[in-house]
């Protein structure tokens, strides 16, 4: 069966059916631009044009880029700060016409996505998936069970937030190479995490995931196991329409 997925992200929102059985997009996703300020009424109202290009009329599970509880925010690094403490599943409910809506952290999404379809399928130890972006995202999983919200891209690093220096946002700000971004910012921050938690395996998301092979070989002296998503950029879209469909009790 198919399920509407959607992933608010800091630059872009985007959004498809997806087919549950295979944990793939059921059409070609559409995207429109995050809205600046992105503001929660002017997010919903591009989340609604997102669901109307589909003409969807079923649930709808809906990313969100900082710490969700219910599906209330509670964090909003990367978008505006006026989210913090918005019901975003009733903001984002009235928006798309009453549609049940289900919320949650993006990187979980993803994580739950490629724990069941993608690169994360049959671990049981600690695997930690990363989407590199306009932030870093975090999800963790022991045992084949999430720890929600756990927002690692917040760690310090150089007396900074690890995103601030090791996401993709930064080395496309900064004009980094590959090879720069990759040794001096992105491995020194895998390395921070795998002293705090020695996971078995690191899955690397986001945007950058289908350029795996421009920074991946630079990667080196970890002892850790490093994998691209296999569900590349898709996996928010697709774990957003599994959480929405567990919600409505359809998987």
């Amino acid at each position: 069966m198919n399920v509407f997925g959607v992933d608010i992200g800091g630059s872009g929102i985007k959004g498809a059916p997806v087919d549950l059985e295979r944990g793939a997009l059921a059409e070609e996703r559409h995207k429109v631009l995050t809205p600046r300020p992105a503001t929660p009424h002017d997010v919903a109202g591009r989340v609604a044009e997102v669901v109307e290009h589909f003409g969807w009329d079923g649930p709808v599970g809906v990313t969100f880029p900082g710490v969700v509880t219910g599906s209330t925010v509670r964090t909003a690094a990367n978008v505006d700060a006026a989210w913090v403490g918005t019901d975003a599943g009733v903001l984002i409910g009235e928006a798309v016409g009453g549609l049940p809506v289900t919320v949650l952290n993006d990187a979980d999404a993803a994580g739950v996505a490629e724990m069941t379809f993608g690169a994360g399928r049959g671990r049981t130890g600690t695997v930690i998936l990363l989407t590199l972006g306009t932030g870093i995202g975090s999800a963790v999983f022991t045992g084949g069970r999430l720890v929600p919200n756990t927002e690692l891209g917040h760690l310090e690093l150089k007396g900074h937030d690890a995103e601030k220096r090791a996401s993709s946002r930064a080395r496309e700000d900064e004009d980094l190479t590959w090879e720069h971004w990759a040794t001096k910012r992105l491995r020194k921050y895998l390395a921070h995490v795998e002293m705090l938690f020695s996971p078995e395996l690191f899955i690397l998301g986001g945007g950058v995931s289908r350029k795996a092979d421009k920074f991946l070989p630079y990667l080196d002296g970890l002892r850790t196991e490093i994998v691209p998503a296999e569900l590349r950029n898709d996996a928010g879209i697709v774990g957003a329409a599994m959480a929405a469909s567990r919600v409505a009790g359809t998987g």
